[in-house]
């Protein structure tokens, strides 16, 4: 009834397209200074900006352990004065 199936090839058509080699490619070229610092300052420019939002959002976080502090009086309402002088 069914003829005989082609044998299915083990390999992807796309690896099928280099070729399997042992020789292994040349080492890279060490990185020039200027790049080296470069990377160095960005890491380190990075570092600084988490530490000092760190820094500058802790005392936002936390809140107040002692009493509140009292106003002054000129921060608390003044209607009982016009009342009065009606």
């Amino acid at each position: 009834m069914f003829g005989r199936r082609k044998p299915v090839p083990s390999v992807l058509p796309a690896e099928a397209d280099g070729f399997p080699s042992n020789v292994a490619p040349p080492p890279r070229p060490p990185a020039p200074l200027a790049e080296v610092a470069g990377r160095w300052l960005l890491g380190l420019t990075l570092v600084a900006g988490l530490v000092g939002s760190l820094v500058l959002g802790m005392p936002a976080m936390s809140t107040p352990s002692g009493p509140p502090a009292p106003q002054s009086q000129a921060s608390q309402p003044h209607s009982a004065g016009h009342a009065q002088g009606r």
